[in-house]
């Protein structure tokens, strides 16, 4: 592949055989039948029912299909059409979700300029950008899309944003002269990409690749090669149903057989109670409880700007343990800022960020600088005004720009230091201008000085070129002296090396001589006037954000396209990298991929990375056993998008590339909303994990009276259809409350659980165990009980029912917090949902018991208050161990920690 960047222009239009006018129409014909047209290609897809009827192959839903096809045979139907809708509603998520790297896809190629003007037989032609071959010459205007990549030969003022596709904060400016061939993406200022865009200026390029060919085909390439990861939940969830239902089976088949052989069970009654059995150990609400649970998530998020685009990223969220961050505009403003205004021997502090002009300008100890009394910084803040293309406009009470981010810093500073735009113009008028050119890297306006006798000519530009022009600077008591070049060069390095552009402000005066401005005017007898330092500054908000993102164990990693001093800066401020350098792009690239892991987990801070060095290092973090959160807003970060378990795309600032790739969107592109998001999605674990919690003991405990009866040679407490009841009942009720369990606050203090760490613990196959027996011990002690005091097996049965819900709705209180007592205010009445949902159910579980319809659909009957008591005591029962045992866990975990 050849570095067209690094070639002269003379060169590359040899090589590509074309010429300044560009091509013919007959060899544009032959080379378009060559190379092909410049489009991405889009790649086959499988067909929508394979990919729906894919949806289906789910352990979990293999469970829930088997529990609809029980409750058929039992002629549940109501219960069959639920669990079937949950299994379908379940596959439709994921086949809806399932098309977002394909919208992706889409996405970048819609980036490509639909059109194109050409230079062909001579002369300038509007063509389709598909038609564009190798050879052909482009002309691009502010405002163009590029539509190939392009060698620029001719440039006028040429600007290029190229956010999108290395994460560049302002324009860059554009040569036709050759740069290294070694230069990173963001560093060939000779060269002009696809799917950027020109934002000043007119210029010249031939084209050098097109299509799959170009920077823009590579990322498509690469996004397209990357294989579908599943998230951690869904992991543990598929491990969970897998082992779930290999127990079910094992102990149903084991039970039938024991039935068989051991009571001399027939096998048809054997197999009514393995039915009952399975029924009572599948957790049908669990898909539905998940999927609710999640949603609620998505509402939280969506208040706090966070966007979710595909619902599993709720809960992966919880599980980062790193976030990979871009830095423009997500970490940072992306707004620039004048932060210290260097005159001769004198240093000037400027306060505030962005562009509202709010901020005071300080010397030595906070001393409030006076522009008036201080001359140089008087000349250089209105050189800095009146040299300007840009606006600085207030629109609502927000303060926007027109033009040059850099330049709209300088309008900035001159309202902060009391000088307006429109009263330096009207004070200076502009007569002419030398507009900056990528070539000489300066500007240069004339104006009438307000004595209407002289004119005074202002330079601002890179200070090589500046003080190369200057003779004098002026001094603090408004003197000249001759310019100190070793002083100026030395405060321009350390200006840079803190990561700020630097300008450079100079005047000079002359006679009036016809208000004209050439380009040699530009070049001698310049007064230096100050060094300027500007820089995009971090939020206030993602700085908190970062600190509070460490304080969760979660780390943080800045991978950015900008220039390694300025990101080492950026990193300091925001806690980020602190006493070490940047890894670069071309530092990357030299690694191999074990090297790669080491480096990525001892580094914070990246600079100059392209889409493949964004991609390796959200590979390398996986492979080190990370779940990784990476932004990004740029086609360039697709991929990286992609590739990571969580995909975060800016919403204001972004392309619509990145948010199609992503899981969810920040609609205020603010870091801060990710740490914010990130506590919620901990919280939407939290409650999956109580509702696991919870859901388990009951159908454990339901199990556990089936199972005791047929080995004891009981009668059975709980006939299928009642163990349906019960299922039906506490899950749909009970269950549901949990889903709306407030964050516990405590949630950011802890770290990122481990992503191997399985959703049924030792300590959660304990609980489950303990709390199952309980309810076995209350359901199946009251039955025989109640049998031997001479009630009937229907009164005994009711018994048996509502001492297993009332242990449900104590234990649902005890379940909002997994191991903190709820033997306080907040705790037992601080969820309405619990407290609506117990109402519900007890409102349930009178009917069940009282009505005829429920008597004579489930054999319920009638209770006395005395039967009642004893069902309450089981309740309280289960409430107060259960409460013991988490007070035991909490003096172990605190002796542990003291050890």
């Amino acid at each position: 592949m050849h570095q067209w960047h690094a070639l002269d222009t003379t060169a590359t239009l040899d090589r590509l055989g074309t010429s300044p006018t560009g091509l013919s129409s007959d060899e544009a014909e032959r080379r378009l039948t060559e190379h092909g047209p410049n489009e991405l290609p889009r790649p086959p897809s499988d067909r929508w029912w394979w990919r729906l009827l894919r949806q289906f192959h789910n352990v979990l839903l293999y469970v829930m299909l088997g529990a609809a096809v029980i409750t058929a045979f039992l002629q549940h139907w109501i219960d069959t059409a639920v669990l079937l809708a949950a299994v379908v509603i379940n596959a439709l998520l994921g086949f809806v979700q399932e098309g977002r790297a394909e919208s992706a896809l889409d996405s970048i190629r819609a980036m490509l300029a639909p059109r194109a003007r050409v230079h062909r037989d001579g002369r300038i032609v509007d063509l389709p950008a598909a038609d564009l071959v190798p050879g052909d010459v482009v002309r691009l205007v502010s405002g163009d899309r590029v539509p190939a990549d392009l060698r620029l030969i001719r440039v006028r003022e040429l600007r290029v944003d190229e956010a999108a596709l290395t994460g560049e904060s302002v324009p860059v400016d554009k040569t036709s002269r050759p740069v290294h061939a070694d230069s990173e993406l963001g560093d060939r200022r000779s060269a002009a990409y696809a799917g950027t865009v020109a934002v000043f200026g007119q210029g010249d390029g031939v084209v050098t690749a097109t299509g799959v060919h170009t920077e823009l085909g590579r990322i498509n390439a690469l996004l397209a090669g990357i294989p579908k990861t599943t998230t951690p939940l869904l992991r543990q969830i598929g491990r969970f149903a897998r082992w779930l239902a290999v127990v079910i089976l094992v102990v149903a088949a084991a039970t039938f057989v024991l039935g068989i052989a051991w009571r001399g069970e027939s096998p048809a009654q054997m197999f009514t109670l393995v039915v009952a059995l399975a029924a009572s150990a599948i957790p049908e609400g669990l898909p539905a409880i998940m999927t609710v649970t999640l949603s609620l998530g998505v509402q939280r998020m969506a208040r706090r700007n966070a966007v979710i685009r595909r619902l599993p990223a709720v809960e992966t969220l919880g599980s980062v343990t790193v976030i990979c961050s871009d830095k423009t505009g997500t970490l940072t403003r992306n707004e620039m800022t004048v932060q210290k205004v260097l005159c001769a021997h004198h240093r000037i502090d400027v306060g505030g960020i962005g562009y509202a002009p709010v901020g005071a300008l300080t010397a030595g100890e906070g001393t409030v600088a006076d522009r008036a009394s201080v001359p140089p910084l008087d000349l250089a803040v209105r050189a800095g005004v009146l040299c300007n293309d840009a606006r600085l406009l207030d629109v609502d009470g927000a303060w926007q720009i027109e033009g040059d981010p850099t330049e709209a810093a300088l309008l900035v500073l001159g309202r902060k230091a009391g000088l307006t735009q429109q009263d330096a113009e009207h004070a200076w008028p502009r007569l002419d201008v030398v507009p900056f050119e990528s070539e000489h890297r300066f500007m240069a306006t004339l104006h009438r000085a307000d004595d209407d006798v002289h004119e005074r000519i202002f330079l601002k530009g890179a200070p090589e070129k500046v003080l190369a022009a200057c003779t004098h600077q002026l001094e603090k008591d408004g003197s000249r002296t001759v310019v100190d070049t070793a002083y100026w060069s030395t405060r321009a390095t350390e200006t840079a090396t803190q990561g700020l552009r630097v300008l450079a402000l100079a005047y000079r005066d002359r006679d009036a001589v016809g208000a004209t401005l050439d380009f040699e005017d530009a070049e001698h007898d310049f007064t230096l006037l100050a060094l300027v330092g500007i820089i995009d500054p971090p939020r206030e908000e993602a700085v908190v954000a970062v600190r509070e993102c460490h304080r969760a164990g979660i780390t943080v990693k800045m991978i950015t396209g900008d220039h390694a001093d300025t990101a080492a800066e950026i990193g300091t401020q925001m806690g980020l990298g602190i006493g070490s350098r940047p890894v670069t792009g071309a530092e990357i690239e030299a690694l191999d991929e074990p090297a790669l892991r080491r480096v990525v987990a001892d580094t914070d801070v990246f600079a100059r990375a392209s889409p493949e060095h964004k991609l390796r290092l959200v590979r390398a973090l996986q492979e080190n056993g990370h779940v990784v959160a990476m932004t990004g807003d740029g086609v360039n970060d697709a991929p990286a998008l992609t590739r990571a378990d969580v995909g975060v795309a800016m919403g204001a600032g972004g392309t619509e590339a990145a948010k199609e790739a992503a899981d969810m969107v920040l609609a205020d592109d603010n870091f801060a909303t990710i740490a914010a998001a990130v506590r919620e999605g901990r919280g939407v674990y939290d409650n999956l994990k109580k509702f696991v919690l919870f859901m388990l003991p009951t159908n454990g405990g339901e199990a556990l009276v089936v199972i005791a009866a047929i080995l004891f040679q009981l009668t059975l407490p709980l006939t299928p259809a009642q163990v349906l009841w019960i299922n039906l009942a506490t899950v749909s009720t009970l269950g549901l409350a949990l889903a709306f369990e407030p964050t516990e606050a405590s949630v950011m203090r802890r770290p990122p659980r481990p992503p191997t760490e399985s959703l049924l613990s030792a300590f959660f196959v304990w609980r489950v165990a303990m709390v199952s027996v309980l309810m076995m011990a209350g359901a199946l002690g009251l039955f025989p009980w109640e049998l031997e005091a001479g009630t009937t097996v229907e009164v005994a049965r009711t018994i048996a029912v509502n001492a297993i819900v009332v242990a449900e709705m104590f234990y649902l209180i005890n379940s909002r917090r997994i191991e903190g007592s709820v033997l306080n205010r907040e705790g037992l009445f601080g969820n309405r949902y619990v407290l609506g949902a117990i109402t519900a159910c007890i409102g349930l579980q009178l009917l069940y018991t009282y009505t005829s319809f429920f008597q004579t659909v489930f054999g319920s009957a009638g209770l006395t208050l005395v039967e009642w008591a004893k069902v309450l005591g089981v309740g309280l029962t289960v409430f107060f161990v259960a409460e013991a045992e988490k007070w035991v866990v909490r003096r172990i975990r605190a002796r542990r920690a003291e050890s």
